[in-house]
């Protein structure tokens, strides 16, 4: 199997609700951080503006084991399947550093489309990336 990509975050105060645990929605905010890194930070830009095909979140499935606190170290662990022609599919752990488990699990479904919303084919340079990077 091959090796994940991953991605650090720190937690701040302003990560945090009343309870002082990580709010939900963020950890979704630190997978699309971990997505945009392996991709490349200026790929889904440069490709929109050279090609007009973007990509876009089909489905996201989210399941939480324990919650991140300010002040914690983590890392997103991705691994990339490909789902179809037209869907990539990110399965994102979220993993306290030095953690035994993950605390939350994710699997974000993407798919291809262009300027005028229609689904087209996935870029050949994403799916040679995928390839190459996880088989």
């Amino acid at each position: 199997m091959a090796e994940p990509h991953v991605h650090p975050v720190s937690i701040y105060y302003e990560d945090t609700d009343f309870s002082g645990l990580v709010y939900h929605a963020n950890y979704l905010k630190y997978c699309e951080r971990a997505r945009e890194h392996l991709l490349g930070r200026d790929r889904l830009v440069r490709m929109f503006q050279d090609t007009g095909v973007g990509f876009v979140v089909y489905k996201a499935e989210m399941s939480f084991k324990e919650g991140a606190v300010f002040g914690d170290e983590l890392e997103v662990r991705t691994i990339v399947e490909l789902g179809s022609e037209f869907r990539v599919i990110f399965h994102q752990d979220v993993w306290r550093v030095g953690g035994t488990g993950p605390l939350v699990r994710c699997v974000i479904h993407l798919v291809t489309v262009d300027a005028a919303n229609k689904l087209v084919a996935l870029p050949a340079d994403v799916i040679t990336l995928a390839r190459e990077r996880f088989g």
